[in-house]
């Protein structure tokens, strides 16, 4: 095999597989990145067996062919070389040889024979805005549990309908669900799938290359979810076991309100939390006439109260939280407002963004002892 490629364009999709690629595996060839050069353009696929990208750029294929090389290294070295145009040659005993201006490289590969097959995309099930999509993510992965052994907290459920998306992820102690209306081209019942974290984490980098208009084509298997963008592909192995009945856990009502304005509570909490208990990361949060308190202390090191004003008249209420939850939230939403709704010190709270409709982004969190 040899080619002729841009050294931008091959950085450029060299960077969307690094998510992918594994860094450490018992199994070598998933450390590379596999390179099919045809007709005018340049293949490049990774996998980790739960995930998969390809892509591809133009080339001048000299000779087509297919082959592999080490992904990190490569992307490593083709990222100091000079602007222009990289010559790539893979052998027959599969070492790649490059060349860019009077830089000369050889690389040690492997044969594309033992490269993972990764599955076709079946028939477009949606279509879907790659801008909704990313936003819907950024407002629900931190909400996904890291114990492995919830695997099916591991990753977010992604619900489609008729005339609206959702996307729901909890860890056991906060729950956050964001839903988006309008059509979605292709969708003609209700479809449901488990999202994993990594799967999530690499859509919202294959958003940032994109116009938030642009359109992702979705589809699913019976064991895989894909994703296609432009030229671009990413599939993941879907989370298998049922995930949690979700609208048994949203509060129906509650019973009292405040509203404050969120970078204001944002830095009351950051600045109180400094005096936190490092593993529990509680603080209690007190609604009191026209204010909103926040305090922590700690008998070894300090301790710390802050408030803000915040339109309540009802009765007064502390509940402790964990710092981190509130602050995740608050750092999600754009607005500035926020709307903090309670029902007592024993009870669930919830945070949802002020001026947006109160259906649309909703994020509960457990009360702490403190």
């Amino acid at each position: 095999m040899e080619f002729t490629v841009s050294r931008a364009d091959l950085v450029r999709e060299l960077n969307l597989s690094q998510g992918v690629v594994e860094k450490k595996t018992t199994i070598p060839i998933l450390s590379n990145i596999l390179l099919e050069a045809d007709g005018d353009r340049l293949l490049l696929t990774a996998t980790d067996l739960e995930l998969g990208v390809r892509s591809s750029c133009a080339a001048k294929v000299k000779k087509k062919g297919a082959g592999t090389i080490p992904a990190r290294r490569l992307l490593d070295y083709v990222r100091l070389l000079p602007e222009g145009e990289v010559q790539v040659k893979i052998l027959e005993n599969q070492w790649a040889s490059l060349v860019c201006g009077r830089s000369k490289t050889r690389i040690a590969g492997m044969s594309r024979e033992s490269f993972p097959e990764l599955p076709a995309m079946p028939a477009v099930l949606a279509e879907i805005p790659i801008g909704v999509l990313a936003g819907m993510i950024a407002k629900t992965i931190f909400a996904i549990s890291s114990e492995e052994s919830r695997f099916t907290l591991n990753g977010a459920l992604l619900v489609l309908k008729k005339g609206s998306m959702a996307m729901v992820a909890t860890d056991g102690h906060r729950l956050a669900m964001v839903e988006s209306s309008g059509d979605l081209p292709g969708v003609t019942g209700a479809y449901r799938a488990l999202l994993p974290r990594k799967a999530m984490a690499e859509l919202q980098k294959l958003a940032t290359d994109a116009t938030p208009d642009s359109v992702l084509r979705f589809a699913g298997d019976e064991n895989h979810l894909f994703f296609e963008l432009g030229g671009r592909m990413l599939l993941s192995r879907k989370l298998t076991g049922n995930f949690p009945d979700f609208e048994r856990v949203l509060p129906k009502e509650h019973a009292h309100s405040v509203s404050v304005n969120r970078d204001e509570f944002r830095g009351a909490i950051e600045r109180v939390a400094q005096f936190s208990d490092e593993r529990s990361r509680g603080i209690r949060v007190a609604a009191g006439a026209g204010e909103l308190k926040v305090h922590s202390s700690v008998s070894e090191t300090g301790e710390s109260e802050d408030s803000i004003a915040a339109a309540y008249d009802g009765p007064a209420v502390e509940i402790g939280f964990n710092a981190e939850y509130l602050l995740d939230f608050l750092r999600a939403v754009a607005t500035e407002e926020v709307t903090f709704l309670f029902k007592d010190a024993h009870s669930a709270g919830e945070l949802r963004p002020g001026g947006e409709k109160p259906d649309n982004y909703r994020y509960v969190i457990m009360p702490m002892r403190i």
